[in-house]
């Protein structure tokens, strides 16, 4: 049988007669009965609401695709399970999408997106689009189907996913691409004509988003066995041929915008990657001819030299900026701003939750009518709003004065055209007055300030807050107590969350269990995990976390300064999805958070029981922060917090504490110039966790997928006794940066294998991997453990994988011993 293609290539029947954006919310057509199943889905009606009555200059870069209670994610594991088929999964999509469609439409949005819709990731989707699959897969031509699809994405019983790594600073994920000068690239996935054509087909007039290519290239990687210092950029010529040929089949569909997301503009680069800009678009003005064209960037303001790179190209209609996080691109708009080209002002945050200030953003906006024309504004958001939760009205549990403070996607749309509505003349004072008195409640609650907590923070910074003692010296000391083999073997925390621990935790939130109930239930899954590692000789335990939802959440829930949503969930990568809290204020710590259980925990065995904490800057980066201070002065509130919980943990007995950094580099800023900075408040804020602990306490931390060579000085910096850290689905790229000499003495575990692909590695698969870490690390320092923590898998796939993980670990112990 064939692959199930992503979209149905079926011809579309002739779509209803188009109404207007302007009046789009007057009336809604369906598509005729008996068009191929991508058209005859479902559609859920839309009750028409009161709308204004032409659609303003407004625009959003892109929106969540998740649905507002996850319905694609549960979609695509049922179908992921062989629960449900294709068709059924193109059912759900399809339904999100027209669903998203009309309320843009609806609330009244003149340029809405589309093909910001993904299965697992719009990078991914650019490089099935070129017909970019790497040959291990085995696709030969054609429109790439579910199968090639997802095993890029997640690997398959036979071989490896590709490389996933952050998206810029966000906690989002994506596929990177693996190119050499052998690629052959064609066109094989449809996918953005399929959508544009199926918005239609609904009524509903869009602007394609396609990754543009010069980001596309910038963002890829060599594949393997090409040389790292390959030109990706070489190949801009055998990729524009197929933008070409979509763009063409985008007109003949009767595009009249095209949207290219170039978010590498925000990066410092260099004169030869801004020329690729230059060459790129001159290149397709041809093709162009006829249609608008508007380059959206994002998430950062982009440098002098790009802006005049950018606003050079020929044929560009309109310039997207981010004027959240790039408030100096104001300067440069105002600076000169090419005559008759629309500027597309995104003032509303796409990657945060709060109101947006109407009142200060309309000055904006009309500061920026004076520089570049009356009609050439268009009020966007700040990037796609991907980055922040669905719909605030699924929100009924949340206190509701901070609740008057958020606006999440559904609300951010409405939040534009109110904007754009003001800019025309239009302006509802009801609306104004209301989002006034949100931003004053907010401002002067009592509940956001806590002053001891400020004064303590405050006086943090007289003191780097280092360990008396050298971390070899502390080692020494800790081995001495913990007497463990080498090449020590250890999992990074959580274990299987099944459907049972997930219903007992449910339970007892709603109030059907017993505390006593819950205790047992989760003693119970604690003992089984204890249980299976001493079954599988793992040296160093964890507890396996049952009694946690989320690493950030679980600690968050305990802290004050928090808030928490029950649908406020943002796609991290595929089908994973996190709940980020809300930091509303000044944040400390009540009570003890997890020593109940680790103590619990480590009395179930003689072997070492780590005590899992998440660290400051990852809470802090994975949590929508307040903005109304410096985001150090909350990230050094938490760590006081962390800190008092590390020294109770030591006092009950626990001698090896977890303090997970995994979101460490994600906080990175995009400009080399503004890094440092960064990284000396995020790297004291760990040290100031673990400063206080005795020698012997072995202080680890863990990071997750990342590039982490151009900042490994500033992991030692951290001075941790051991960290672990993402390695394996990176083609050990992590190694490199030790193979060029970089000297690392604390102990280090590089993940042996990608706990993100149900693939069960071979004992020989992953003895090979230790043998590449032992070329350039010590066997004194190196541990073994996988990628990250295992909650997200079943145990059929943990239990042979560990077992492997052990077995390769003990077979090189025996080699080292023989080779002495």
């Amino acid at each position: 049988m064939g692959q199930v293609p992503l979209h149905s290539r079926a011809s579309v029947p002739s779509p209803p007669r188009l109404v207007s954006v302007d009046s789009l919310h007057l009336r809604f057509r369906r598509s005729p009965a008996g068009a191929p199943h991508r058209r005859r889905l479902s559609v859920p009606r839309f009750a028409p609401r009161p709308a204004p009555v032409r659609a303003m200059a407004s625009h959003i870069v892109g929106y969540p695709r998740m649905g507002p209670k996850r319905e694609l994610k549960f979609a695509l594991e049922s179908f992921w399970d062989k629960k449900s088929s294709a068709e059924e999964l193109q059912k759900v999509a399809a339904d999100l999408r027209a669903s998203i469609w009309k309320q843009m439409a609806t609330a009244g949005i003149k340029y809405i997106p589309s093909n910001t819709f993904s299965y697992y990731d719009q990078v991914l989707d650019t490089t099935a689009m070129l017909g970019a699959v790497p040959p291990r897969y085995g696709w030969n031509g054609g429109e790439i189907g579910f199968d090639t699809y997802f095993s890029m994405a997640r690997g398959n019983a036979s071989v490896p996913a590709m490389e996933m790594t952050k998206w810029f600073d966000t906690n989002y994920h994506y596929i990177v691409p693996e190119l050499g000068p052998d690629v052959k690239f064609s066109y094989a996935s449809h996918k953005a004509v399929d959508e544009f054509k199926e918005a239609r087909a609904l009524g509903v007039d869009t602007v394609p988003v396609l990754v543009g290519p010069v980001s596309y290239l910038l963002l890829s990687k060599p594949a393997k066995g090409v040389e790292k210092s390959f030109s990706l950029l070489s190949l801009i010529g055998k990729i524009l041929p197929i933008y070409k040929e979509v763009v063409a089949e985008l007109k003949a569909a009767g595009a009249t915008w095209i949207q290219f997301d170039e978010p590498t503009l925000v990066m410092d680069l260099d004169s030869h990657q801004l020329q690729a800009f230059a060459i790129a678009y001159s290149e397709l003005e041809s093709s162009l001819s006829g249609l608008s064209v508007l380059i959206e960037t994002y998430f950062a303001e982009v440098p002098a030299e790009a802006y005049k790179t950018l606003t050079s190209l020929k044929g560009i209609s309109g310039f997207g900026f981010d004027l959240v996080r790039g408030t100096k691109t104001l300067d440069l708009v105002k600076g000169g701003f090419p005559s008759g080209k629309y500027l597309f002002a995104g003032v509303v945050d796409g990657r945060n939750i709060w109101a947006n200030d109407l009142d200060s953003s309309l000055k904006t906006l009309q500061a920026l009518e004076g520089v570049v024309g009356k009609d050439k504004v268009v009020v966007s958001t700040s990037c796609s709003l991907l980055h922040t939760a669905v719909d605030l009205v699924n929100e009924t549990k949340l206190d509701k004065e901070i609740k008057s403070w958020l606006a999440f996607a559904a609300q951010k749309v409405v939040e534009v055209n109110a904007l754009a509505q003001a800019l025309f003349g239009l302006k509802d004072e009801t609306v104004f007055s209301a989002n006034a008195a949100a931003q004053a409640s907010r401002k002067y609650s009592p509940r956001v300030t806590n002053e001891a907590v400020q004064k303590a923070a405050a006086a943090l910074k007289s003191s780097d807050h280092r360990r008396a003692t050298n971390v070899s010296a502390r080692l020494d000391a800790q081995q001495k107590k913990l007497n463990l083999p080498i090449l020590p073997t250890t999992t990074i925390g959580s274990f299987p969350q099944t459907m049972e621990l997930r219903k007992v935790r449910r339970e007892y939130k709603a109030k059907k269990i017993s505390e006593d109930d819950y205790v047992k239930a989760i003693k119970e899954e604690i003992s089984k995990v204890v249980k299976l590692q001493e079954e599988l000789d793992i040296d160093v335990l964890v507890h396996g976390e049952p009694e946690r939802n989320d690493m950030v959440e679980y600690f968050g829930e305990q802290l004050s300064g928090f808030a928490f949503t029950v649908n406020g969930w943002v796609q991290s990568y595929g089908s994973r999805c996190v709940k980020p809290p809300i930091i509303y204020g000044d944040v400390s710590r009540p009570k003890a958070m997890t020593v109940f259980w680790s103590s619990m925990a480590q009395s179930m065995t003689k072997r070492p029981m780590k005590g899992m904490l998440t660290g400051p800057v990852t809470i802090l980066n994975w949590s929508f922060v307040r903005n109304d201070q410096p985001r150090s002065e909350t990230c050094y509130q938490i760590a006081l917090a962390i800190k008092d919980e590390v020294e109770d943990l030591e006092k009950a007995g626990v001698t090896v504490i977890q303090i997970d950094e995994a979101a460490l580099r994600e906080g990175l800023p995009l400009r080399k110039s503004e890094q440092a900075f960064y990284l000396d408040w995020a790297v004291h804020s760990f040290r100031i966790t673990n400063c206080g602990v005795k020698d012997t306490t072995q202080i680890h931390t863990h990071m997750c997928y990342s590039n982490f060579n151009d900042i490994i000085h500033s992991i030692i910096n951290m001075d941790a006794d051991v960290i672990t850290i993402e390695n394996s689905r990176s083609d050990e790229k992590l190694l490199s940066v030790f193979r060029e000499g970089v000297k690392y003495g604390a102990g280090i575990g590089p993940g042996v294998y990608d706990i993100h692909s149900p693939r069960i590695p071979s004992t020989e698969e992953i003895a090979d991997r230790i043998n590449k870490m032992l070329a350039v690390l010590e066997s004194n320092i190196l541990w073994v453990n996988p990628d990250c923590g295992l909650k997200t898998r079943k145990y059929p796939e943990v239990n042979p994988a560990l077992s492997n993980m052990v077995a390769a670990a003990k077979l090189l112990r025996a080699q080292l011993a023989s080779a002495k």
